[in-house]
């Protein structure tokens, strides 16, 4: 059997002092410096992961749509292509390449489309093809135009 605890107050006063003296009287304030830096850091974390992402997938300073193609005969096909730029004002290069029914690029054209006070362009473009062409499709923009597409 057990024997019941005595219930006197020098008994519970030293009890308290010994809990006291083990793990102090109040938490240390450290740990709640802890606790603020590492939100800190988790809320910074999070910006910046935010801010990378939306740089990668976030709008693009040159975006594109192609309109529609057209086969004109076995070695030519139109393209027409919609530009859209963050600074209209800048010329843009784009390269519209033809490419045969397996997906292979039989022809390939570097388009300049140059500075404008409009954001969106449509441009259309004739391509000739080394073998039958079957679809059209924009490779990619670029604002770094080559010296040879300048305009004087």
């Amino acid at each position: 059997m057990t024997e019941p605890a005595p219930d006197s107050a020098a008994t519970s006063a030293a009890a308290a002092a010994r809990h006291a003296e083990r793990y102090g009287t109040k938490p240390p304030a450290r740990r709640v410096w802890i606790a603020v830096l590492l939100g800190v850091g988790v809320v910074i974390a999070g910006f910046g992961v935010a801010f990378l992402g939306w740089q990668k997938y976030g709008p693009e300073a040159i975006e594109t749509e192609q309109l529609g193609y057209v086969v004109v005969d076995d070695a030519t096909i139109d393209v027409r292509i919609k530009v859209t730029r963050a600074e209209p004002e800048r010329d843009v290069v784009c390269f519209v390449r033809a490419m045969d029914r397996d997906g292979a690029e039989v022809g390939r054209r570097e388009v300049l489309i140059p500075g404008s006070e409009h954001g969106s362009v449509q441009v259309s473009t004739t391509i000739k093809s080394s073998a039958r062409p079957s679809a059209g499709d924009i490779y990619g923009c670029t604002d770094e135009v080559p010296g040879y597409l300048r305009l004087p």
